[in-house]
C-alpha cells in the first residue's frame, strides 16, 4: 500500500515540475512579424543662406518589424520626406537596426538604432548626396486589436559626413522628428 501513495505522490510532484520548466522555456515569447505605414515630421538641420531657418520636412514612410527573440528584434524603415520642400530641398531615409520592446498590457514601449544611409536633394536641385545615417530613437506601439496597431516615434540622427552650410567646416548634419503611424501584424 506504502508503494502506491509513494508513486502517486512521485507522479503527482513530478508533473508539477515538469510543468513548471514548460511556462519557463516558453516566456520569450512566438517571433512576429508587423509592418506599417507613418507620417513624418523631421528638423532637416541644413541651414541654407537664402532660407531664414532651418526647413522642416514631412512625408510618408513604411517600417517592418521582426520581432525575433520576444524583446529583442530588428527594425527596418523607409522615409521620403517629400512635403514642405523649399526650393526643391528633400530627404530620404533607408535605415535597420536592432529594437528592444516590452509588453505591458496593449502597450509595447520600445528603443531602437538604425543604421543605414541619408539621401539629400539640395536646394535648386544643385546636387543629389547619399551620406551615412546613424539613427536612435524609440516610441510606443499600441495594440487596437490582434492583427492593427498605432505607433508614437522618435528619431535622431548623425550623418557625420554630411555637409552643412555652405564655406563652413562641416560638422555633419543631425535630422530629427516625430512619426506617427498604424502597424499590421502578419504572423
Amino acid at each position: 500500500m506504502l508503494k502506491k501513495y509513494l508513486a502517486l505522490g512521485t507522479l503527482l510532484l513530478s508533473s508539477g515540475l515538469a510543468h513548471a520548466q514548460v511556462v519557463a522555456a516558453s516566456t520569450g515569447g512566438r517571433p512576429a512579424l508587423y509592418a506599417g505605414g507613418y507620417y513624418s515630421n523631421f528638423n532637416s538641420d541644413f541651414k541654407e543662406p537664402t532660407i531664414a531657418k532651418t526647413p522642416r520636412l514631412s512625408g510618408a514612410g513604411v517600417f517592418v518589424d521582426w520581432n525575433v527573440f520576444g524583446k529583442l528584434g530588428v527594425e527596418g524603415e523607409a522615409r521620403f520626406l517629400r512635403f514642405n520642400q523649399t526650393n526643391d530641398f528633400h530627404s530620404d531615409h533607408y535605415l535597420v537596426g536592432p529594437r528592444y520592446s516590452i509588453r505591458r498590457g496593449n502597450y509595447r514601449p520600445y528603443v531602437k538604432l538604425l543604421l543605414g544611409a541619408g539621401e539629400l536633394n539640395f536646394p535648386y536641385s544643385l546636387a543629389h548626396g547619399g551620406y551615412f545615417d546613424l539613427a536612435a530613437g524609440g516610441g510606443l506601439d499600441y495594440r487596437l486589436s490582434r492583427r492593427f496597431g498605432l505607433r508614437g516615434d522618435y528619431e535622431y540622427q548623425f550623418w557625420p559626413t554630411a555637409p552643412g552650410l555652405p564655406g563652413a567646416p562641416s560638422h555633419g548634419l543631425s535630422p530629427n522628428g516625430f512619426s506617427a503611424g498604424i502597424s499590421y501584424r502578419i504572423f
